[in-house]
């Protein structure tokens, strides 16, 4: 049995983020230090899950707390996958966020069939201009 800790409270180290980036599968540039860093140095709601001193999930969001959170990362560890982590701290970015505000990400292709089962609506009304590096 897992005992999971969440906070809302701190930033993990720079190089926990990048360890569980790695352990998650989830495609982020993991070999540059400096970007993961500023990524969460210019985030303003992180919500973290703990097994006691390591970091198996977390979600980094942009928020303005009242009208609309665009949660940017969600990622949990391999071995922890499947066991309602991710699901928790979509939940509680919802609850920090409040009611009055929207939340919305964007999915990579592989977790596609998993928002729909956490309760998300899947939309078709998205634009982007990407990345250039």
């Amino acid at each position: 049995m897992m005992n999971i800790t969440y906070k809302t409270d701190l930033c993990p180290d720079t190089a926990e983020i990048i360890a569980l980036y790695v352990s998650s599968g989830l495609n982020r540039p993991t070999g540059d230090f400096e970007r993961i860093y500023k990524m969460y140095a210019n985030s303003n709601l992180v919500v973290t899950a703990w097994d006691g001193a390591t970091l198996v999930g977390i979600a980094r969001s942009l928020t303005d707390f009242c009208y609309s959170c665009y949660l940017s990362d969600l990622a949990v560890h391999l071995d922890y996958q499947k066991s309602g982590i991710g699901k928790h701290l979509v939940a509680l970015t919802k609850e920090c966020i409040g009611a009055e505000s929207m939340l919305l990400l964007l999915s990579a292709p592989t977790a596609m069939t998993y928002y729909p089962r956490i309760g998300m609506d899947h939309l078709d009304n998205a634009f982007i201009i990407k990345r250039e590096a």
